[in-house]
């Protein structure tokens, strides 16, 4: 099974034990709306541009809150039954949804109370990690400062050329998160005190 598949079924466990309406790190989204937000992501090529696209937004607010409405158990089996064989993510699996159920199982796992980071995984981790240095130069390209993610085993990218280099610390699925602005991940920083606030809040922007 690969990461994504893996992550995938790990998140629908999480999300039938924890139920419709808990919270999520996703500012306002209670489970409930991080599901359909999956389902429509995948399975409405109609709706899905407007995740990226802001004049599109509303017409993807109105269709993710019909597919809210779904049955819980209907939702569930269709996050885990995967995107079907005409959405791109049915194709791009492991290049697009690698991150994606990652950082959402993280979503839900980490607003739950009295949570902790996952042992490490070498072949979950290899994968963030080639994830991470993709998305780290389209994440911080409006950084104010340089950019360098670095591994506790020593793997180092620079993702943002600049001024007062600020290098962020951890394991690659904690740099993805907070690539992806979310303040539950535990990195590191060296750098200017000045920098890494201006990066900090760079990334809580996100």
């Amino acid at each position: 099974m690969s990461v994504a598949k893996d992550e995938r079924a790990r998140l629908c466990d999480l999300l039938a034990e924890v139920g419709p309406d808990q919270p999520t790190l996703c500012a306002g989204w209670t489970t409930r709306d991080l599901a359909a937000h999956l389902v429509v992501r995948e399975r409405r090529m109609d709706a899905a541009p407007g995740i990226l696209v802001k004049p599109l937004a509303p017409y993807l607010d109105r269709v993710q809150a019909k597919v809210a409405a779904k049955p819980w158990d209907e939702l569930l089996r269709l996050i885990r039954t995967g995107p079907p064989v005409y959405s791109p993510h049915y194709l791009l699996d492991d290049l697009v949804n690698t991150p994606e159920f990652f950082i959402h199982h993280e979503d839900v796992r980490r607003a739950q109370p009295q949570w902790s980071p996952r042992p490490a995984d070498p072949r979950r981790d290899r994968a963030l990690w080639t994830a991470v240095r993709r998305a780290g130069r389209l994440m911080f390209r409006n950084s104010p400062v340089g950019v360098a993610l670095r591994t506790p085993d020593g793997r180092e990218v620079t993702v943002k050329r600049g001024p007062n280099t600020v290098t962020v610390l951890g394991e690659p699925g904690e740099l993805l998160l907070f690539a992806f602005g979310r303040d539950q991940a535990e990195v590191g920083f060296e750098g200017e005190q000045a920098a890494i606030g201006a990066l900090r809040g760079l990334a809580r922007g996100l």
